[in-house]
């Protein structure tokens, strides 16, 4: 648990800091269905939880029990790779993202996030590179060299994070979550739990980073106050990191996270426990990044991308937004800093005739290079979607 000191150092900042950011909003004008092609790629794929394209076409893809796999784009799943490291696969944990080297073509380096299990059931999120050889029909991980650890480790199977996304210094942003049972350690800048990180692609801390010299503070920490951000992006045209984080009874946030920032949680929330007892002093207060926008209810926010295609011309810029519980895909249009609206993508109303009655827990979204959107959901049967304009 958090340390009163620290506890008392958080209310003294809030007093005498100023808010940065507009008020969050929750409400944007609802838009007409975009006419669409909703298309199995595959299906059979066991709770997967990222994908990235690779420049031959297939798709390299996680499993959360830990696994990778490639899929073909006529939907073949090869054999598991080999050379993953033990994950702890229990709860939310497992093998997370997975993300290319910026050089990938070159070097044939990808990073990945998964739950680490450190001895005597203790766990926490981990990142670590290896070179990935492709064959024919799948492919093996060279040494594999973890480059972060998210400190402390504690027993929880639950808030892992977590997103990775290249900076365009050449920076590696990590999300992470509190890991539930220490949500006030995400006000803890001794910790890394609830935390957004930024390292080096070898692991070492750029010497920019806010807190860096500072101390008690931990110098990978470029932003605080997080539950759990299971989206993350880079804006394409400002560079900043945008990402989507979990709200508990509602309040999922979209957030555009600054370095230094403070995001409230779990002092300021704009969603109560799951009893419905308030959390923390409010939604708002001096000091605290508001978020650009926040769901209420939750849909349980996942995958977020934005789109930058040919296809859906229209949808430029905008971003895209997978629910987990809500079982949906939106996205919001941004005039002005503000959404100014949202359109229903996909749900399982609009699904039905390629999933039938079954879920569709939307984990990840990806932006195709042919400007198709991939979507990933999370199930047993986890399957692989793609969208294309009807």
């Amino acid at each position: 648990m958090i340390r009163m000191k620290a506890w008392a150092a958080v209310l003294a900042a809030l007093v005498v800091a100023s808010s940065s950011a507009l008020a969050a909003q929750t409400d944007a004008a609802a838009l007409a269905e975009t006419p669409i092609t909703l298309a199995l790629v595959t299906a059979g794929l066991d709770h997967p939880w990222a994908l990235q394209v690779l420049p031959d076409g297939r798709m390299l893809v996680s499993e959360r029990p830990g696994r990778l796999r490639l899929v073909t784009p006529d939907g073949k799943i090869s054999a598991p790779i080999a050379g993953v490291p033990d994950v702890m696969a229990f709860g939310q944990g497992g093998l997370l993202d997975v993300l290319l080297a910026p050089d990938f073509a070159a070097s044939g380096l990808i990073y990945f996030s998964y739950a680490e299990p450190r001895g005597m059931m203790s766990n926490a999120t981990a990142v670590a590179r290896a070179r990935l050889t492709l064959t024919a029909d799948g492919g093996a991980l060279g040494p594999v060299q973890v480059i972060f650890r998210q400190e402390p480790a504690i027993v929880s199977r639950a808030h892992f994070g977590s997103r990775l996304v290249w900076g365009r210094d050449g920076s590696l942003f990590i999300t992470l979550g509190e890991r539930y049972s220490q949500r006030d350690s995400a006000q803890d800048l001794g910790t890394d739990l609830g935390k957004v990180v930024r390292i080096m692609a070898d692991g070492s801390v750029p010497p920019d980073n806010p807190f860096v010299g500072q101390a008690g503070k931990r110098p990978e920490i470029w932003s605080y106050g997080h539950r759990n951000s299971q989206g993350a992006a880079l804006h394409p045209e400002t560079g900043a990191l945008w990402m989507t984080e979990h709200g508990a009874k509602g309040g999922d946030e979209l957030n555009v996270v600054r370095a230094g920032g403070n995001y409230g949680w779990p002092f300021v929330t704009y969603g109560t426990d799951y009893d419905g007892t308030p959390i923390g002093q409010g939604t708002s207060a001096s000091g605290i990044e508001e978020p650009l926008y926040y769901w209420k209810p939750s849909i349980a926010t996942s995958g977020l991308a934005f789109y930058d295609g040919a296809l859906f011309p229209a949808w430029r810029g905008n971003v895209l937004v997978g629910g987990l519980a809500g079982q949906t895909l939106q996205r919001l249009v941004l005039t002005d800093g503000v959404v100014s609206g949202v359109e229903v993508v996909l749900n399982r109303a609009r699904a039905r005739g390629v999933i039938g009655d079954d879920s569709m827990r939307i984990r990840d979204v990806r932006v195709a290079p042919d400007g198709s959107v991939l979507v990933l959901t999370d199930e047993a049967n986890g399957r692989l979607l793609r969208i294309t304009p009807k």
